[in-house]
């Protein structure tokens, strides 16, 4: 069955994250029933993974990165913004300490996974969809000096949050102009949709095959941003403790 692709923020805002979403169970359940199709990275020359903020790359794709460094596959990290915007309606002096510590905490991160310390673009968290069209320009600069274009991994153009939809445009755009392989990872779709929701193109879905000892560095990867998974000042912490579970569950899935 087709399927749609994209614009799916206002099935995210409909389930805000005080709500946990679909199960954990539920998802494991239906991809043993149809499980996707496995992709085939041995002929990955290089990939440049997008993230719309510092842990997308992690939460996304921290074992792949894991995998194919292992490999001897050459891994480049963007993070579009420094995620500065993670409480509404903090001081301008919180935000920038919050930038400040976020971009430690990717750089550990990426450390942990084998990667050379990321590419920050600096652009403002939160308003990435008024910058498409200059990130698009970036990713292109970027994928058409490497010596080989490689791979293109960046957050799906359906995943709900608007700041991940518009790089997955970005992204898509990029790709067009320097003949680059896009692949689309999803991170809140788990959260906000359904097994075989018509929403999510399940026709070009796969599966990545990760070794163990690429799953362990994810779990130690994420575990850097403590920003986002611990309560500061009696305040929730910005991703619910079932939000790591269920990802490190289901395993990493992209979109071809």
């Amino acid at each position: 069955m087709k399927t749609l692709s994209t614009g799916n923020c206002t099935r995210f805002a409909a389930k805000p994250l005080t709500h946990s979403g679909t199960p954990t169970p539920v998802w494991l359940a239906a991809l043993d029933r149809e499980p996707l199709a496995p992709l085939d990275l041995t002929h990955c020359p290089g990939l440049v993974v997008v993230a719309p903020h510092p842990d997308d790359e992690t939460l996304g794709l921290g074992a792949t990165i894991a995998q194919l460094v292992a490999s001897g596959v050459d891994v480049q990290v963007v993070s579009v913004s420094d995620g500065g915007a993670v409480h509404p309606g903090a001081a301008p002096m919180d935000r920038v300490r919050m930038e400040a510590i976020r971009r430690h905490e990717l750089r550990r991160a990426t450390n942990m996974l084998g990667v050379p310390p990321p590419v920050s673009l600096g652009l403002p968290d939160g308003q990435l969809t008024d910058y498409e069209d200059r990130l698009a320009d970036s990713l292109s600069e970027i994928l058409a000096t490497s010596a080989v274009t490689p791979w293109c991994a960046a957050t799906w153009r359906g995943d709900g949050h608007p700041d991940h939809e518009a790089v997955g445009r970005a992204a898509a755009a990029a790709c067009a102009r320097t003949d680059a392989v896009l692949l689309e990872y999803p991170i809140w779709m788990w959260h906000w949709a359904t097994p075989f929701d018509a929403a999510v193109p399940w026709d070009r879905g796969y599966s990545v095959p990760t070794a163990k000892f690429a799953v362990a560095r994810k779990r130690l990867a994420a575990q850097c941003f403590r920003s986002q998974f611990e309560s500061r000042a009696g305040a929730r912490p910005a991703l619910p403790p079932y939000v790591l579970p269920r990802l490190m569950a289901v395993g990493e899935v992209v979109f071809r």
